[in-house]
């Protein structure tokens, strides 16, 4: 026996004649005898006789009964069966037949003739139908409300029924060898499963609708059609005769004894047994079940719920116990949460102590134990100070509940008043229970529990978080005064309750964490959304080495500083080689950049300030880092011209190389002035050892003339002062060119640098970039420049000093004069000599188009007061030619004949001439053809025009107007395009005017 679940009372000790059938009406037991007598049985005490109206709403007594009522003759034969039908107040006997008597008088309403010979019935309270068997044959009856009963069907069956039962519309039969379902419309049988061979079959209804079918000493559960509801099964001890269903218990009537199960939860343990001999009948009331002797009845009692659950507790039943509670009625919804938390807790700690860890932890998150509660079993695990008041009564509650657990009491009161406090354990059981408590299986429970409270628990604190973020927002203060804020978590105060659970619980499953090497779990942990203390966790991280989980730690809490200067040791070290292996692989510098890379928008100083650490070793990333973050370039390059001035210039070149629009004019600026101090410094070396030579190349210089052609921002002017007369003439050219001097940049390339090649490439380009440009007139001048300074070698190389001069001093800066052309052409007469005609071609040139602006009136006033000294010089006709050949279409022919010498010879111009002269007849023939195509469309024009004038309209007698329908006549007249609508030209007029009316003003439509 696990527990007493009913209470045995004796209610009739002495009945005079052998019971055969029983059963109760409110107080009162009925009787019915062998002799064929009721005997009416009512409790002792006086208090208990109350008016038949009152009958319904009492219950039997736990006193002893004594006779008030004797009917004899009330049958003629023993009397089978009694039931009382409660919602009709009908009085059910089966006899030799089924008779029904009216309560409490027991008059007789109506005998079912039909049922003579019937052995076994049942009744539907709720339809008020009535099915019996009798032979082989089951018969329907339906109450009609009155005093009759009414035939409805009637079914053969294969065998005698011993049992049945109604299951809905159906009926549940079992006859000697099988359980079948009857439909109760149709008469259709369904087998179910055979019956049992030791006993006879028997149905009983359950409370749920479902059905439980005897087999033996099996009990199976069925479904109202029949098919198996679940796994369970019912066992007794032997097959029982009577099964009746009492709240959670199942009550069976065996021969000897009647045996208490669970009925409504699996496997159907077997409760109490109860020894009552020579039982016959078994029978449910309206708050005990009836057990009738031959000569004596029991009452079943039950115990209070309250004192079954206080002794399956202190037997350590505590599943049973938890399942009773449930049974408490709804009212007592508090207690029953009491109860529940208190069972929980004991059965934890009883399952803690035997090992079931994680079963232990089940039921601390069922019983809403605060965490802190379960963490003091844990005294290792270190844990924040709390500001808390814990409530008194219930640490009372909960030290008291965990006391008892430990010592294993079983003495219990009913009202589970917990006994105090027990001595304290001796020192060597200690250190042995908290190595216990340390091991590996309890902290993976211990992380399961703080894993299933964590989610609520962080979601109390978030909200508390927004709302105080709220509050701020609308100036609500003066609630958060006394706040304190957490160290690292900024601004997010830490002070409710739930957040300090959060801290506690968060710092806490770190710690179980790490202890029971679940290192990915943990940092998992703190890349998301935590409350972990960083005193606490920073100690323990780094006692124990774990460097990603502690700088996920600091990144959380925003202690970049913190992270950084780790990260950075962890570099350090990694390059020497004194961590462990596995970190080497993950610390790198990119990881320091991979930090940065959020901090960029928030914090760009401090992300200046740790990449300067990096930009040697990984500088791509870091120049992308700035670039991705959108650092301003400015303060970038600021911060590298104090701090690391040798990586200015890499700054620069890889920005420019991933984006060229974005590094502005100032820094393109001093990009090229760092690369022409380097490049002066290495030209002064070199010309100190007496080793330069313009033809030489360093990689720094490389940079600069590629700076200088590909970029604009810088300015020309300030870089053309500081490079030396007599070298860097390439740069100069370059310089020149940006400055639009494309005489003295190509005069450079034809007479320093000796280099025609580059002097041609530079009128490519120079040409193909006023090509795109639609304003300028004729972008092939800058050939005729250079044809001019080959053909008058002479004045450009001496006026190039002079010129250079002008150009950089400062009063002469700005735009030159647009005049300056027009003085030369005023100083120049056209002579006799070649280098006079040169000169006025020239004149004609820079007259024409303007494209060497740079000339000064000084230059040109110069150029003209020399003109006769420099008659006789070489010219470079050879060059001349190359260029008119290779480049004779960008060439304007008639111009570059008026700047070559007389003596030319024509074969010479061949290569020239040729083309030109073949594309010009093929310009001319392609206009032609276009000029005759387009007179041939004018021609047909013209003639659709003709054909659409030659339309004739006949106007006769009968032609009248199509507006209104009057004559023609001789009057003026319209014909609309279709060339059949004659209308009056005034008709014509007005309906024009009359539309433009009604679209310009529709309101003043009547």
């Amino acid at each position: 026996m696990v527990h007493s679940a009913y209470d045995s009372v004796e209610l009739i000790s002495d009945c005079p004649t052998k019971i055969e059938a029983i059963s109760s009406y409110g107080p009162k037991l009925l009787l019915g005898c062998s002799d064929g007598s009721l005997k009416i049985y009512a409790p002792d005490s006086s208090g208990s006789r109350s008016p038949p109206s009152d009958y319904h709403s009492q219950s039997l007594q736990k006193e002893p009964y004594s006779l008030e009522r004797n009917l004899a003759g009330f049958s003629k034969k023993p009397l089978l069966s009694l039931e009382v039908l409660e919602s009709r107040d009908i009085l059910l006997s089966l006899s030799e037949t089924i008779s029904f008597h009216g309560l409490p008088n027991l008059g007789t309403i109506a005998v079912i003739t039909k049922a003579k010979g019937a052995n076994v019935y049942s009744w539907d309270d709720r339809r008020g139908f009535l099915c019996f068997a009798r032979q082989k044959k089951v018969c329907i009856f339906r109450h009609d409300g009155g005093r009759g009963f009414v035939e409805v069907k009637e079914f053969g069956v294969p065998d005698v029924v011993k049992s049945m039962a109604w299951c809905g519309e159906n009926i549940c039969i079992g006859i000697r060898r099988d359980y079948m379902i009857l439909n109760s419309t149709t008469g259709a049988l369904t087998d179910v499963f055979p019956s049992g061979r030791l006993a006879p079959p028997l149905v009983v209804p359950l409370p749920s609708g479902e059905l439980l079918l005897s087999k033996d000493n099996i009990g199976v559960f069925v479904d109202q059609n029949g098919k198996l509801a679940h796994e369970g099964r019912v066992c007794w001890t032997e097959a029982p005769t009577v099964v009746v269903i009492q709240k959670a218990y199942g009550i069976a009537l065996l021969s000897r004894y009647v045996e208490v199960v669970r009925s409504l939860r699996a496997p159907y343990p077997l409760i109490q047994t109860i020894i009552l001999r020579n039982a016959r009948r078994l029978l449910q009331s309206n708050n005990a079940a009836i057990v009738a002797l031959d000569y004596a009845v029991y009452g079943l009692f039950p115990v209070p719920l309250g004192a079954q659950i206080v002794q399956l507790t202190a037997s350590g039943e505590f599943e049973e116990a938890l399942s009773l509670c449930k049974l408490l009625p709804p009212e007592e919804a508090s207690l029953r949460a009491a109860k529940e938390a208190s069972i929980h807790i004991r059965c934890a700690h009883h399952r803690f102590d035997s090992g079931d860890y994680e079963d232990a932890m089940e039921h601390f998150v069922a019983s809403q134990v605060d965490i802190t509660y379960v963490l003091s079993m844990y005294p290792s695990i270190v844990l924040p100070k709390t500001t808390m008041v814990v409530d008194p009564d219930k640490l009372m509650d909960i030290s008291a509940d965990s006391s008892y657990l430990s010592r294993g009491s079983s003495g219990m009161s009913d009202d589970m008043e917990p006994s105090p406090l027990s001595h304290v354990l001796e020192s060597e059981e200690s250190a042995a229970l908290e190595s216990k408590k340390m091991s590996h299986n309890t902290l993976m429970a211990l992380i399961k529990f703080l894993q299933k409270k964590r989610f609520s628990i962080i979601e109390k604190a978030t909200a508390e978080g927004t709302e105080e973020v709220v509050l701020d927002a609308v100036g609500d203060r003066e609630s958060n005064r006394f706040k304190k804020t957490n160290k690292g978590r900024g601004s997010t105060p830490v002070t409710s309750r739930a957040r300090e659970m959060a801290a506690i619980l968060d710092t806490a499953l770190l710690q179980a964490l790490l202890l029971t090497g679940q290192s990915s779990v943990a940092l998992e942990l703190l890349k998301g959304l935590n409350y972990c203390d960083v005193k606490i966790c920073e100690e323990i991280l780094l006692k124990s080495n774990h460097h990603a989980a502690l700088l996920e730690l600091y990144k959380c809490n925003s202690m970049h500083h913190e992270a950084l200067k780790l990260l950075h040791q962890l570099v350090e070290e990694s390059k020497s080689n004194q961590v462990q292996p596995e970190v080497i692989q993950k610390i790198k510098p990119e990881s320091i950049v991979e930090y940065l890379k959020p901090l960029c928008g928030t914090d760009p100083m401090l992300v200046l300030e740790y990449s300067m650490l990096v930009l040697e070793s990984c500088p791509t990333q870091t120049i992308e880092l700035f670039l991705n973050g959108n650092i301003p370039a400015d303060l970038v390059n600021s911060y590298l011209k104090q701090h690391a001035p040798n990586m200015q210039a890499r700054y620069l070149e890889l920005m420019l190389a991933m984006d060229e629009n974005g590094i502005s004019g100032n820094l393109q600026n001093e990009m090229v002035h760092i690369y022409l101090s380097e490049v002066l410094d290495w030209y002064a070396d070199l010309s100190a050892q007496q080793k330069w030579e313009e033809q030489t190349y360093s990689p720094t210089r490389k940079k600069l003339l590629s700076a200088l052609e590909s970029i604009s921002g810088y300015s020309p002017e300030a870089l053309l002062k500081r490079l030396p007369a007599d070298a860097l003439y390439e740069e100069r050219a370059v310089l020149l060119g940006k400055m639009n001097q494309h005489e003295l940049a190509l005069s450079l390339y034809v007479h320093k640098l000796h280099l025609p090649e580059m002097a041609l490439s530079y009128c490519d380009r120079v040409y193909d970039s006023l090509a795109h440009q639609p304003s300028t007139r004729s972008s092939g001048n800058i050939y005729l420049t250079l044809l001019q300074i080959y053909l008058n070698p002479k004045r450009t190389t001496k006026n190039f000093e002079r010129r250079i001069t002008n150009l950089v001093s400062p009063q002469n800066k700005g735009t030159p004069k647009a005049g300056s052309a027009n003085t030369v052409k005023s100083k120049g007469g056209r002579g006799v000599k070649k280098i006079a005609a040169i000169e006025v071609a020239d004149d004609i040139r820079i007259n024409q188009s303007g494209t060497d602006s740079s000339r000064s009136d000084g230059d040109a006033d110069a150029d003209a007061d020399e003109s006769g000294e420099e008659g006789g010089s070489t010219i470079m006709l050879d060059e001349v030619l190359d260029v008119l050949s290779r480049k004779w279409d960008r060439i304007n022919g008639a111009q570059a004949l008026k700047l070559l010498p007389r003596e030319t010879k024509l074969q010479n111009l061949l290569p020239f001439m040729g083309p030109l002269l073949r594309k010009s007849s093929e310009a001319y023939r392609n206009l032609s053809v276009i000029k005759s195509l387009r007179q041939s469309d004018n021609l047909q024009v013209k003639e659709e025009l003709y054909e659409q004038r030659k339309g004739v309209v006949k106007i006769t007698s009968d032609s009248v107007c199509s507006l209104c329908r009057k004559k023609i006549g001789t009057s003026v007249f319209a014909v609309y395009p279709n060339g059949s609508t004659i209308v009056h030209f005034v008709c014509f007029k007005d309906s024009q005017s009359i539309k433009a009316v009604s679209r310009g003003s529709p309101l003043r439509k009547r």
